[in-house]
């Protein structure tokens, strides 16, 4: 792949310019003629009976144009996470196992956590809709609410859902043999950690514009991750065919998982069908902190055992993830911590007890790492505690036990492309590791350490049977222009970029002749959307053979004009011509012409759908090749604890990342970069603080978040392993930057102080509270 010319150069983004002049157009930009405000009317108890809802007050209200609440919907139970397919044996569409269908449009009868959607209302203005919705009146019945899945899983515990012992969805693994495992290891280390909510506190708040048009067609403006997979859940919820509903993809102001689909889109089709207006709602940020999905927290018991070598060779995992009030993503999430880590390093001897639990707390959700982050921090907390027992560098035990390319792991993952050993050794480099982890500086109460911390992702997870891949067209204009598009959403993260410059490769033509127009579920071609690292290895991967399908057919008219074979053709800077004799070119657009204009031509459309060779997991089991490409990193990160304040400064990071081939290397670098700064906000400051299914800080002034003052220098490292099966062997890299963050800024805080800290965030008042507690035991040890 030396002769590539626009892949694997660094371009600005396709739509950057207009979102640096404030012209990109976000779902609240938009403006249509008579067009009126939405409101939500939310539970203020975590868990009640709706015993009756008299709107009565509210409909009197001069402005009032609607209200909705259940009665108004089919009351279909589905899951904002579920992707849809055919089932070979019949014409119906079923959700895929692991799903938990347990959500309806509004709450219904039984509210279930601080902010459930019970009704809403549409208004001339914002402030008559807030005032409508204090004329509501509900009748509640409260009920026992659950904040903590430990004892929501207790026997007698009240059942949220129809779930035994609130249960919504659990895995039970066993591979190996654990006990003779742990009965051979000549160390053995045993511990719990625990997570916290984090919030994808993205910048834009999510809003959504319905209308409907004369023929009775719901139309959607709204920002969103998988737009085609919206349109089937609004379908589903509202009762429609999918002929009936048509959304259209705005610019998103930040996604992280966040924005995949909220009761948000329906309930304003539901007002705008019912007020026969165009209706816009936005979220405020504290109803986004009250009812978005955020990371989930979770509970994790792990032991795991080495030999005296360092060979890894048991490891048990018991998990409770606190799912909230409903299922969401929870039961994949929740496969995604039972087993992802599993590939990471070389373990054969594994049991897994997994469980995905309800309370009456806000419902988590998906975000960037999906399930990865909690269960790599303590994977990688607990892989230095077992280096400190065996006398071993923490580095070494790592490259001891590292997964290695063409290896097939205990869950039958098969590792075709893999970099890990050479990101572990490329960031101890850049890091100095060697001669820091010997070198404790120690100056004026303030101490210095540096830790370590790996990971494993994928790009694209197949958790179930059926159509897991990407459609994209490319159609040649009559000036040679050239229209992309595709089916995956841009979110921020450079998509359109990526793809069109798939597009400039293949069809040897410039980024500025390629337009790709925003996503469009009438005319769009049909993909997944943008989660698990999928968009640029599987919609790269389509995007692809649509440039090839559509440089074929433009060959065929080059080759009348040059009089010669189209396979002898080559195309690269805006010309056409026979290999060896640039000479004879003709231009890209002359060709262009040639196809709209000459007797016998044609319009020229290209179409490349590429899905996949992944396995889905075998219900039973567990086991199957769920993804294409596994990515894999190592991060450093070198602190400064100040032992009498807990304060962490971070001083650097080294980040290798194993990216398969960076397309654009200057995006990569910002995905990791911006990747390492969410992480650190994960380590060390964010937490939704909830106290009786409340959220006490529901904003950016007391939701701390890292800032231009938190950013240390960070040293980014790009490892193409050229994997088989990505585009020109790219891999997904804009989630798996933030998986090692955490457990790397642990280890390091360890290393300075020694205080082992296994509940995320590593706040300075739990730094001070784990010294304190150090400190007599080293005394009683002294004396």
């Amino acid at each position: 792949m030396a002769d590539l010319r626009v892949v694997g150069r660094s371009h600005p983004r396709v739509d950057g310019l207009e979102k640096v002049t404030g012209a990109a157009r976000f779902s609240p930009d938009v403006k249509l003629p008579r067009m009126i405000v939405g409101k939500i009317l939310r539970s203020p108890h975590p868990h009640a009976k709706i015993l009756h809802i008299n709107a009565s007050r509210a409909l009197r209200l001069p402005g009032i144009k609607a209200v909705v609440t259940a009665e108004d919907t089919p009351k279909a139970k589905v899951n904002s996470a579920a992707t849809y397919y055919f089932e070979e044996r019949g014409a119906k569409n079923v959700a895929p196992t692991p799903m938990v269908m347990d959500q309806t449009v509004f709450c219904g009868d039984v509210a279930r956590f601080v902010g459930d959607e019970v009704a809403a209302v549409a208004a001339v203005d914002e402030e008559t809709a807030l005032e409508a919705l204090s004329l509501i009146k509900v009748d509640y019945e409260l009920l026992p609410p659950l904040f903590d899945p430990l004892k929501a899983m207790e026997p007698g515990a009240p059942l949220l859902h129809e779930a035994e012992r609130n249960i919504a969805y659990k895995f039970v693994i066993r591979r190996g043999d654990v006990e003779k495992g742990f009965a051979e290891a000549h160390v053995i280390h045993e511990d719990t950690y625990t997570t916290q909510l984090q919030h994808q506190a993205y910048l834009g708040p999510t809003a959504c514009v319905a209308d409907v048009d004369g023929s009775g067609r719901v139309l959607i403006w709204t920002e969103l991750q998988s737009p085609f997979r919206a349109r089937r859940l609004l379908c589903d919820m509202l009762g429609l065919p999918a002929a009936k509903v048509r959304v259209f993809q705005t610019h998103v102001g930040g996604g992280f998982g966040g924005k995949h689909f909220k009761r948000l889109q329906p309930i304003s089709a539901l007002l705008a069908l019912k007020a026969r207006r165009p209706v816009r709602l936005c979220l405020t940020r504290e109803e986004e902190f009250m009812s978005s999905p955020p990371r989930h927290a979770t509970h994790i018991r792990l032991k795991m055992g080495a030999s005296r070598d360092g060979t890894l060779v048991a490891k048990e995992t018991h998990i409770v993830l606190n799912s909230g009030a409903y299922g969401e993503v929870g039961p994949i999430i929740l496969d995604t911590m039972t087993k992802r880590v599993d590939t990471l390093y070389r373990f054969t001897n594994i049991k897994t007890d997994s469980f995905l639990v309800y309370t009456n707390t806000v419902p988590g959700g998906a975000f960037r790492g999906f399930g990865n982050p909690p269960m790599d921090f303590a994977l990688e907390s607990h892989m230095d505690m077992l280096a400190e027992k065996l006398a071993m560098d923490p580095v070494e035990l790592r490259l001891k036990n590292a997964r290695r390319v063409g290896e097939i792991s205990a869950h039958g993952w098969e590792v075709k492309s893999c970099a890990l050993t050479e990101c572990i050794e490329k960031a101890a480099d850049a890091a100095r590791w060697k001669e820091k982890r010997a070198k404790h500086k120690l100056a004026g109460g303030k101490a210095r350490g540096v830790g370590i911390g790996c990971m494993i992702h994928v790009s694209g997870c197949r958790y179930y049977p059926g159509f897991y891949g990407s459609n994209a067209v490319v159609t040649i204009g009559d000036d040679g222009q050239v229209y992309l598009f595709s089916g995956e959403s841009e979110l921020g993260q450079g998509c359109k970029t990526v793809m069109a410059q798939i597009v400039a490769e293949e069809l040897g033509i410039c980024l500025e002749d390629i337009v790709v127009p925003d996503l469009d579920t009438d005319f769009s071609p049909y993909s997944l959307g943008a989660y698990a690292d999928r968009t640029t290895h599987i919609g790269g991967n389509a995007t692809r053979l649509a440039a090839i399908d559509a440089r074929a057919q433009l060959f065929e008219f080059a080759a009348e004009m040059l009089e010669a074979d189209p396979a002898d053709l080559v195309a690269r800077d805006r010309k056409i011509f026979p290999k060896g004799s640039p000479q004879r070119a003709v231009t890209f657009q002359e060709v262009a012409r040639r196809s709209w204009f000459h007797a016998g031509g044609k319009e020229i459309v290209g179409r490349g759908s590429f899905d996949p060779p992944s396995v889905p997991p075998d219900p039973e089991t567990q086991y199957g090749n769920v993804s294409s490409a596994y990515t894999f990193g190592a991060q450093i990160a070198e602190v400064e604890v100040d032992r009498k304040t807990g304060k962490v400064t971070i001083l650097n990071f080294a980040a290798a990342h194993d990216v398969g081939k960076a397309i654009n290397p200057m995006a990569v670098e910002g995905q990791i970069q911006g990747a390492l700064v969410q992480g650190a906000g994960y380590g060390l400051m964010e937490d939704m603080v909830g106290i009786d299914g409340r959220t006490y800080n529901p904003n950016f002034l007391n939701y701390r978040l890292p800032s231009i003052m938190d950013v240390p220098a960070m040293n980014v490292m790009m490892v193409e392993s050229n994997d088989p099966v990505g585009p020109y062997g790219a891999k997904g890299v804009a989630e798996p930057a933030l998986v090692a963050t955490a457990p790397a800024l642990a280890n390091a805080i360890y290393h300075a102080v020694g205080a082992r800290i296994t509940s995320l965030p590593i706040t300075p008042q739990k730094i001070l509270a784990a010294l304190e507690a150090r400190e007599p035991r080293e005394k009683g040890r002294s004396e």
